[in-house]
């Protein structure tokens, strides 16, 4: 019976995954820029973490693109971002939120304070967002591939854009585009490929 109790406890408490060690800087450069067209990938800025876990600049690049690596603390979900450059005041800001403990609806209260403020600059023309997003399980680190269990999702900012002035729901529609945060600094088109 003691087994018993002590499996059942066991299943229905959520498993905490340890952080792992960062990768290389050479893989997660590699890892990172996966989400973009190979157009954009070489000259890519990419931002990863030092082997203390430190957000730092891995490869200052030369292109229009900042690249972001998986996060080492999630040792079970693969996410990396690629966005325009012009994105980089609005995304650093949302990263120093959240190392200050801010929760999602805080990050965008504070930013959006921010931009009409005009303390924090956002982009002036549409601006695109490449991610990648699924288990470590499905990432070749030495190859730098990944499955199809890791799923692409596209985004195109669009600050203060409506339904209106794009033409696109402001709802989710199945295959198809559609604007999420309609009217905000961080209005976004949203590409979710089914394949």
């Amino acid at each position: 019976m003691r087994s018993l109790v002590l499996g059942a406890i066991l299943l229905n408490t959520p498993a905490i995954m340890p952080a792992q060690a960062p990768l290389p800087a050479a893989q997660q450069i590699a890892l990172a820029v996966l989400p973009l067209p190979l157009t954009f990938r070489a000259d890519a800025t990419v931002l990863g973490y030092d082997t203390a876990g430190k957000l730092v600049t891995l490869r200052a690049g030369k292109g229009v693109m900042t690249c972001l690596a998986s996060d080492p603390r999630d040792a079970t979900t693969f996410h990396v971002a690629c966005y325009q450059n012009s994105m980089e005041p609005f995304m650093a800001r949302g990263r120093a939120l959240r190392a200050q403990g801010a929760n999602d609806a805080k990050v965008d209260t504070v930013r959006f304070a921010e931009v009409r403020a005009r303390k924090l600059r956002i982009p002036k023309q549409a601006a695109a967002l490449w991610t990648l997003t699924g288990p470590w399980s499905a990432v070749n680190i030495a190859a730098a591939t990944v499955t199809v269990a890791v799923r692409p999702l596209y985004e195109v900012y669009m600050p203060y854009a409506t339904a209106a002035s794009t033409g696109l729901p402001d709802q989710p529609i199945r295959n198809g585009p559609w604007l999420m945060d309609p009217g905000t600094p961080k209005a976004h088109i949203m590409f979710v490929p089914s394949m």
